[in-house]
């Protein structure tokens, strides 16, 4: 509509002016004289017109486009007095800058939203530069390091060398942990973020978090679950042979009295009491060297493997077991290319730990399974599981199977699985068990 009006308000403002330039022309063949000159002069104005009527769209669409680039939204262009088509267009000129001063008060409420999110939330956060140079801290970070403020990261010298190196080299992704010793506190930091571009700088967005007490939380609750298992097991030892002692000790008694020799019968019951002392003796020594062996992991070596080739010599070492047992074993690896950065005699002892766990929670399942698959989980990450359908883990087990010595096998020592966890700490992975009973278990391995 806007340049439909532009179009006939120019062809009428041009025929007129044709029109006019007739006339004079016209006027001229009479030999008037002050004629043409008053005419010629309305031709100057209708051309000065023209150019200016033309030339008012250019400056107004000039002034809009100045006030978008400079986001200069107060400007406002004037509705009435230059014709529809004018009216229109500076009409259309004022909704676009008006619909700009909304967008513009819409982020201005969204960047004072999240400024004051981030400077109140109770997580500290820092954001810098590669070179260091601090754009922002929050206020937990303040409280946390107890400053003021900070405005590069080696002003944190004062407070932890180690803390700095950590953010000058921090790589996107990864978490860290940091510990400060101060006088009178000790602070576990876990620091993790991400790195992101804005205007072609690059910036690090880091948060901070005081885990000092929870890791005393879960030392605490370790070391209680490890000294009620070693407890149970000590004392399953030394009761039975405190008690035959002291029934020993009663009868070498009532020999004295009596100043005779035992006879044959008590004779044979010391002799028993004697190989139960040692027996219990012997297991008791077996539980302490067991418990030597758990704190004697050997040091990974590693190198490149491919996952595929340690599940078939895997499945080679059980293949006699499983079919001794009619298990279905079925192994599947999705791609065939993955490749682990892990110490392979390890991680193969983890695998043939789980599997034979497997095996025994299938004794007396119909049509026992298990399975072993690996693949990319959603975060790419290697993952290897092991499946059963067998007898499944008790929810209130579930939680202790990982604890060392703790075991629901009669013979069972209770270490396995701790071992396993530890061989997954030392690549920098985790193990992880889901059960339901009567529907199997699933033991995952992460990398």
């Amino acid at each position: 509509m806007v340049f439909r009006n532009f179009r006939l308000v120019a062809i009428f403002r041009i025929l007129l002016l044709t029109a006019t330039i007739f006339l004079f022309f016209y006027t001229l063949t009479l030999e008037y004289f002050i004629t043409p000159f008053l005419i010629g002069l309305i031709i100057i104005f209708q051309i000065y017109l023209i150019f200016k009527y033309l030339d008012k769209t250019n400056r107004d669409l000039a002034s809009f486009l100045e006030s978008i680039r400079f986001s200069e939204f107060t400007r406002s262009f004037k509705i009435e007095g230059m014709g529809s088509s004018f009216d229109e267009l500076n009409q259309a000129f004022n909704d676009v800058i008006q619909d700009f001063q909304k967008v513009r008060s819409e982020k201005e409420e969204q960047h004072q939203y999240f400024q004051n999110l981030v400077r109140n939330i109770d997580v500290s956060i820092i954001t810098y530069q590669r070179n260091g140079k601090v754009d922002m801290v929050n206020n937990a970070f303040k409280k946390l390091f107890q400053i003021n403020s900070v405005k590069n990261i080696h002003d944190l010298e004062v407070i932890s060398s180690d803390l700095v190196n950590t953010l000058i080299n921090f790589e996107p992704g990864k978490s860290s942990l940091v510990k400060i010793q101060e006088e009178d506190d000790i602070l576990q930091l876990a620091i993790s973020g991400s790195e992101f571009k804005i205007n072609d700088k690059s910036i690090i967005l880091v948060t901070i978090k005081n885990i000092q007490s929870v890791l005393e939380d879960q030392e605490t609750e370790s070391w209680q679950k490890l000294i009620r298992v070693l407890t149970h097991e000590i004392m399953n030892s030394i009761t039975p042979i405190s008690s035959i002692t002291s029934t020993l000790d009663l009868m070498f008694k009532e020999a004295k009295r009596n100043e005779s020799p035992p006879d044959q019968e008590s004779i044979n019951e010391a002799h028993n009491a004697i190989k139960t002392i040692n027996k219990r003796s012997n297991g008791l020594l077996h539980f302490v060297n067991t418990y030597r062996n758990l704190t004697k992991i050997p040091n990974p070596n590693f190198k490149i493997a491919k996952v595929k080739d340690i599940l078939d010599d895997i499945k080679m070492l059980v293949q006699e077991e499983v079919k001794a047992n009619n298990i279905d074993y079925i192994l599947t690896v999705d791609p065939e290319s993955i490749e682990i950065h892990a110490d392979t005699k390890l991680i193969e002892q983890v695998l043939i730990n789980l599997i034979k766990n497997a095996i025994h929670a299938l004794e007396g399942k119909e049509m026992p399974m298990i399975h072993v698959k690996a693949y990319y989980n959603k975060r790419g990450r290697v993952t290897i599981q092991v499946i059963d359908n067998g007898q499944g883990i008790l929810k209130e087990v579930l939680d202790k199977i990982f604890i060392p010595f703790f075991t629901t096998k009669p013979k069972g020592s209770g270490i396995g699985l701790s071992l396993s966890k530890q061989i997954m700490r030392l690549h920098g992975g985790s193990i992880t068990a889901v059960s339901e009973i009567e529907k199997g278990t699933t033991f995952t391995l992460t990398f």
